[in-house]
């Protein structure tokens, strides 16, 4: 939600792909990450720990709008080959922010 520059009112404004593209390719460079990540990485980021913190593969796939539930499966295979489950880089500021 913003204010309306033209009517003050406040409305939500919708940002295009191209613009959240953009801001992603701009933070991965800025942040000197050496991989290659996008928007579509952080996709499967969300979906991974998701599945490995116990939500449905059919709530996932309703989520990130597959239609078909073997789209869904790459995420089964990446789960099953982690030996120790991953935390969240977001979980892990969160646990420093309460100490």
């Amino acid at each position: 939600m913003s204010v309306d520059p033209r009517s003050g009112k406040d409305r939500r404004h919708h940002i295009s792909e191209k613009a959240i593209q953009s801001a992603v390719a701009n933070a991965v460079k800025k942040a000197k990450i050496p991989k290659h990540a996008t928007v579509h990485t952080l996709r499967h980021s969300f979906a991974t720990h998701l599945l490995l913190n116990g939500i449905n593969l059919r709530e996932i796939q309703e989520l990130l709008g597959h239609k078909n539930i073997n789209t869904m499966m790459i995420y089964t295979h990446v789960v099953r080959n982690m030996s120790n489950q991953p935390k969240s880089p977001l979980d892990i500021l969160m646990q420093k922010d309460k100490k």
